[in-house]
């Protein structure tokens, strides 16, 4: 596959993702105990990350790099979770060298642009949310070992 091809089909997938993957997401989800991020993760993640955020989402195959293992977060940086970096990266609007890139989409900029965000703090909430959903699954991670 070219990459001006791979450059056309890649935000088809996503935009395929984020409408196809969240029902059968959720499905497979409903006997899980999550944080009130985890909803969120669903929806907005688990299509690349996959439901148990090992970076095996349906979609992930389809990518150049494969998604990160969200639940080795702490494990790469030193057992702490670097919350304020993991912010940062989600929302993608101030970029972390390393991190996300051009696979993975501007969440910040997303959110404000949804029925559930919209202004800054709302966004500010949502993108919380998720932080402490990751940082929920180091600690699963952690205690299952």
């Amino acid at each position: 596959m070219t990459p001006a091809i791979k450059r056309i089909l890649f935000p088809l997938l996503v935009i395929a993702g984020v409408v196809l993957v969240p029902a059968t997401v959720a499905s497979a989800q409903e006997n899980r105990q999550t944080t009130p991020g985890g909803e969120v993760f669903r929806t907005y993640c688990a299509a690349c990350h996959g439901t148990s955020a090992h970076g095996d989402g349906p979609l992930a195959s389809a990518m150049r790099k494969k998604p990160a293992n969200l639940t080795e977060i702490s494990k790469r940086n030193g057992g702490q979770f670097p919350s304020d970096m993991v912010f940062r990266t989600i929302d993608g609007r101030q970029p972390v060298r390393g991190h996300g890139g051009p696979d993975m989409p501007v969440w910040g900029d997303a959110f404000t642009k949804s029925q559930e965000g919209g202004d800054a703090v709302r966004v500010k909430a949502i993108i919380q949310s998720l932080v402490d959903h990751l940082e929920s699954l180091q600690l699963r991670s952690t205690h299952e070992q």
